[in-house]
């Protein structure tokens, strides 16, 4: 489901696509690899590319939001081996949705992207690390590989250059852990997927040892585009080091559940109005503004927040993954946290002790609390045990287990001292 925002700006990435229509013919035919063409005619240099990429504030739009040609400007220039490049499809966080709809209707948009920016970084071998829980969409991208090097668009000696790329499609194990980046590689290395110490980095010390950058499926698929307007008129789309459109997928209590795309800096009560607005002209009650790993924010707070990295961070919580979790007045807080700290608790790798004993501690005593059997002292524990894990494991996943149960606790408290004191929820959840 794609929609347009109020400026009557048209979508990129997802714009007017169907089922139908993900073909070479149809891509080219929208303009497809014509960026490509430009950069390979043109004979701009690596500089130049990653120049542009900068001047267009495109962040990674995988959860971080990193900028992505501060990114593929750490690559080593002068490096005499082996590079590569990797593109982390690997989508498997709660309420996020948007990697597979773009792999299933315009995944030649990620293969462009991906073949500009291995010529950026001046890499030869690339792979797309697709989620081992999705089968069709791993078979079209495939596909569209096949199409691509039957066309010139990728292999040896691209549109007849001296540019060879070669790309590769990846199906991983369905393991949430392997969305981290560290861990993606250790997969793709055939080893069981367990983040890494950093440092040393990825740039320097990535796939099988070599530098390697590694990017989301949305942010590959917005380079071609930056290359099509140009730099500056695609950072107008959205505000001040927040440019371009991003994918939000809507889900929970809205009535158009489904991915949109607009111009970051949209407020959210649009984005809100897109997708039919509150269910049922429910109360809007809460707002998991990007995947289920970061802090909910009270539905009037976030009425007046705009989506886009800065704002959404002023509000105390983060952008994210682009998943948006709407909740009305009949959601259970404690029935969502436990939902959620039972998924974190289940997806640790339990490398580290702090996660894999504490996400196990969370989520038994929020259990004991939505079960009639809380105690008072157990909002102060869990808050004890939410600070020994966060920004105390190897990688983000502690940070992802800790901060809902923060946020929950502080934003609706009452309702936890509620569950705990009668024995039962302030609310009638419906589910």
């Amino acid at each position: 489901m794609t929609s347009l925002h109020n400026r009557h700006i048209k979508p990129l990435i997802l714009a007017g696509l169907t089922g139908d229509n993900w073909g070479l013919e149809e891509y080219v035919k929208r303009g497809g690899y014509a960026s490509l063409k430009r950069i390979l005619s043109e004979g701009m240099t690596s500089e130049q590319v990653i120049a542009e990429v900068k001047a267009s504030t495109l962040r990674g739009r995988g959860g971080a939001g990193f900028p992505s040609g501060l990114k593929w400007s750490f690559m080593p220039k002068n490096y005499a081996g082996q590079k590569y490049l990797v593109c982390n499809s690997d989508e498997g966080e709660p309420g996020t949705f948007k990697d597979r709809d773009i792999l299933r209707y315009n995944p030649h948009a990620v293969i462009e992207g991906m073949t500009i920016a291995a010529y950026a970084m001046g890499v030869s071998v690339g792979y797309n690390y697709i989620h081992g829980e999705i089968f069709a969409e791993y078979d079209r991208f495939e596909e569209a590989l096949e199409q691509a090097r039957a066309a010139g668009f990728l292999g040896d000696r691209i549109l007849g250059t001296d540019y060879s790329f070669q790309l590769h499609a990846f199906h991983g194990f369905g393991a949430y852990i392997c969305g981290e980046e560290t861990a993606l590689l250790e997969s793709l290395e055939g080893k069981k997927g367990q983040p890494r110490f950093k440092p040393p980095f990825p740039a320097s010390y990535g796939l099988y040892g070599k530098p390697t950058t590694i990017n989301n499926t949305e942010t590959f698929a917005a380079v071609p585009f930056i290359f099509q307007v140009g730099a500056e008129a695609y950072a107008a789309l959205g505000k001040p080091n927040n440019g371009g459109t991003k994918i939000f997928s809507v889900s929970g209590d809205v009535e158009r559940p489904g991915n949109y795309e607009i111009p970051l800096g949209t407020p959210f009560a649009e984005l809100l109005k897109l997708a039919g607005g509150v269910r049922g002209g429910k109360k809007l009650k809460a707002v998991i503004p990007g995947g289920s790993s970061v802090p909910v924010v009270k539905g009037d707070l976030m009425m007046a927040t705009d989506m886009d990295y800065d704002s959404v961070a002023k509000a105390g919580s983060m952008l994210g993954s682009g998943a948006v979790i709407v909740m009305d007045e009949t959601r259970c807080m404690v029935k969502a946290l436990l939902r959620l700290s039972y998924f974190y608790f289940e997806e640790s790798c339990g490398q580290c002790t702090p996660c894999r004993e504490g996400t196990g501690w969370l989520y038994r005593m929020v259990h004991r609390i939505e079960n009639g059997q809380g105690r008072p002292e157990d909002l102060d524990m869990l808050n004890s045990i939410a600070d020994n894990i966060q920004g105390r494991t190897i990688c983000a996943l502690g940070d992802a287990a800790a901060m809902p149960v923060r946020a929950m606790i502080q934003q609706f408290r009452e309702e936890f001292e509620y569950h705990i004191e009668h024995k039962h929820c302030l609310v009638p959840a419906y589910i």
